[in-house]
């Protein structure tokens, strides 16, 4: 028992632990075993690695700056920073439809028979993929583009940043809803000025870090038609141009590094705050 008088659970046997450890290597033997794979191809997977590595590898030698490969460095910068801004704008969409539906979510905030179905409406977007969204649905409505590709990582990371966001909201300490609640605030005034001011930096660090996922989600949603660096990729890949797949490779990995440093810096200044300057009175003390 613990001080809340709560039952602590009890820890599994070692043996039960041992049996679920075989258990799963022998499912994965099985598995392995099942597909059938080609060893042979695996022992020249060495080779293949090297060979075209070398050819990726090699449109990076060249004078960035002389033609055509000015144009190369140019066109994946360009589809590059077009992938950006897609993942950008859904994540913008995601975090407007999101955060409303995530106070309707939390149990400390909503009544019961909205929370239920609400969240099972997010598990369902949670639970199908970006790519389904942008073909079943944005791109027989808009053609293929970025719009479609924008629209899709956008409606597929409602789910997953309307159950990060309820769980702060849930998470948060009661006594200030109920200190705002007995002034004899409204419910949107409790929201607005019990709940908001403590759960937006989380909720705004989650935002950043989803925007990062749609980078990479979008570069997936290029290669089907959305646009951006995927489709540039998908086109070289097709017409064997090894060396400007280098070049948009390159591109993808200097460009995501930027973005993510970016993002993290802001999502730990929002969270920890500015820097507490020394007072000068208490170090003469």
């Amino acid at each position: 028992m613990t001080a809340a008088g709560l039952v602590r659970p009890r820890r599994p046997r070692r043996r039960w632990l041992l049996a679920i450890e075989v258990a799963v290597v022998v499912l994965l033997v099985v598995a392995m075993w099942g597909i059938a794979p080609n060893w042979e191809r695996l022992a020249q997977a060495p080779e293949s690695l090297v060979r075209y590595g070398w050819l990726m590898i090699s449109g990076l030698f060249h004078n960035p700056f002389e033609a055509p490969w000015s144009a190369h460095w140019l066109a994946a910068i360009g589809q590059m920073l077009a992938s950006v801004a897609m993942a950008w704008i859904g994540t913008l969409i995601a975090a407007a439809l999101s955060l409303p539906l995530a106070f309707l979510a939390a149990s400390n905030v909503a009544p019961r028979w909205v929370v239920i179905p609400l969240r099972q409406v997010l598990n369902l977007l949670r639970s199908i993929p970006d790519v389904l969204f942008a073909i079943v649905i944005f791109m027989p409505l808009y053609g293929l583009g970025p719009l479609a590709g924008a629209l899709a990582l956008g409606i597929g990371s409602v789910g997953s940043l309307g159950k990060l966001s309820y769980e702060v909201i849930e998470g948060m300490a009661p006594q200030t809803i109920e200190a705002v609640r007995a002034t004899g605030a409204r419910p949107f005034q409790v929201v607005r000025w019990g709940v908001l001011p403590q759960v937006m930096p989380e909720i705004v660090a989650f935002w950043l870090y989803r925007f990062e996922i749609n980078i990479r989600a979008g570069a997936i949603l290029g290669a089907i038609g959305a646009g951006g660096i995927g489709s540039l990729l998908k086109s070289h890949f097709q017409d064997r141009n090894w060396d400007q797949i280098g070049i948009g490779l390159a591109v993808v990995v200097i460009i995501t590094v930027i973005v993510d440093s970016i993002s993290a810096a802001t999502r730990h200044r929002i969270i920890a705050g500015g820097r507490v300057r020394p007072d000068p009175v208490a170090q003469l003390s």
